[in-house]
């Protein structure tokens, strides 16, 4: 005997295995009602969306791609600092080597005479004083224009040496 027959209660009729051109996923994907839905307006869910996309995609930018340009710049600064600290370490050999100089007697005895004027006993003290710059503002006509030549050529320099260009 049916199971149907030992009750009152209707049972609904057993659907088919499957419907052709239908999806498993019909519970899934059919439509949801208005009052049931989370947004009732679902052009402000878009945008809420849309929002929600971009602020992902701008910490994404500040957390991996900006600091990426730092990393780059710090390659440039690596080599500036670098040169700086050879040239610092250079400069601190210099200054250890000058050091090491003054701690000994005939230092100490250089440094006095440069800086102090010192001048031991027996010896005589002459300052010579460097020559003052001549003026060259001379008069026209013989010999200053000689002369006016003789300075314009000093001041010029060694002329360049001469290149056989015959090839």
């Amino acid at each position: 005997m049916p199971r149907n027959a030992t009750t009152s209660i209707k049972r609904p009729a057993p659907g088919a295995a499957s419907k052709e051109g239908s999806s498993r996923l019909g519970d899934f994907t059919r439509p949801i009602p208005i009052d049931k839905r989370i947004s009732r307006r679902p052009r402000l869910a878009v945008f809420a969306a849309l929002f929600a996309v971009a602020l992902i995609g701008a910490v994404g930018a500040a957390v991996f791609v900006l600091p990426i340009g730092t990393w780059r710049d710090q390659d440039v600064d690596l080599v500036q600092r670098r040169t700086q600290l050879d040239e610092l370490t250079r400069v601190n050999t210099e200054l250890e080597a000058e050091v090491n100089r003054l701690k000994t007697d005939d230092g100490i005895r250089e440094a006095a005479r440069e800086d102090y004027g010192y001048v031991e006993a027996g010896e005589r003290r002459t300052s010579i004083l460097p020559f003052p710059d001549l003026s060259t503002a001379l008069p026209d006509g013989w010999p200053y224009n000689v002369v006016t030549q003789i300075i314009a050529a000093t001041a010029a320099g060694p002329a360049p040496a001469p290149t056989n260009d015959d090839g």
